[in-house]
């Protein structure tokens, strides 16, 4: 009797797991940055969703927040493989902003897994659980594609920590000239972004 009390139990608990992971097909509309997009379904629903595993560089807000190197760049990449098409999402999860984290593919391909092989995204390591994101991060940086071609990136949840607590900015290097001509680290303590000298 207990045996298939625990048996039934297990099917459930099964069955609830893939009840959890959702998947939604439909056409991209809008890509936000490089780990986000928005894709209309097929019954004209409009649903947001952040790449799972991986994270790209933050863009910037105006003028006094310009955002990291390569934001511009990764967005630019995420359009390149999405913008327009249709794709699926196999969605594990929403996050705290409601948003659908998930797989996205176009055809055979995993999008997340090409923003990373493209270096245009770090694997995000607090929350990535497949090996190959890894594999194809190590690649990158050995290449230097992408932004593993500036000097010292710095990952965009130690850029955001730094904004969020009151410093709002984050120095990789002590002195040192950004790669995209945006803008340059200058020396702690007093650490600040400039416009690059032209």
């Amino acid at each position: 009797m207990t045996r298939a009390f625990a048996a039934a139990l297990l099917l459930l608990c099964a069955a609830a797991s893939v009840q959890a992971a959702q998947r939604i097909e439909g056409r991209v509309v809008a890509v936000h940055d490089g780990d986000t997009i928005t894709i209309l379904d097929h019954s004209r629903a409009e649903h947001r969703i952040r790449l799972s595993q991986i994270d790209a560089p933050e863009l910037g807000h105006g003028k006094n927040d310009p955002g990291q190197p390569f934001g511009q760049r990764a967005r630019q990449s995420l359009s390149d493989l999405v913008y327009g098409l249709d794709v699926r999402a196999e969605c594990e999860t929403t996050d705290r902003y409601g948003r659908h984290v998930c797989t996205v593919w176009t055809g055979p391909l995993n999008v997340n897994l090409e923003q990373v092989r493209r270096g245009m995204a770090w694997v995000y390591r607090k929350y990535a659980n497949n090996p190959e994101y890894a594999r194809a991060e190590a690649s990158a940086r050995q290449s230097r594609r992408g932004l593993w071609a500036d000097h010292g990136p710095v990952p965009p949840w130690e850029w955001r920590k730094a904004a969020n607590d009151g410093t709002g900015v984050v120095c990789a290097m002590d002195t040192k000239p950004c790669q995209d001509g945006s803008w340059v680290s200058k020396r702690p303590p007093r650490c600040e972004f400039a416009p690059c000298p032209r």
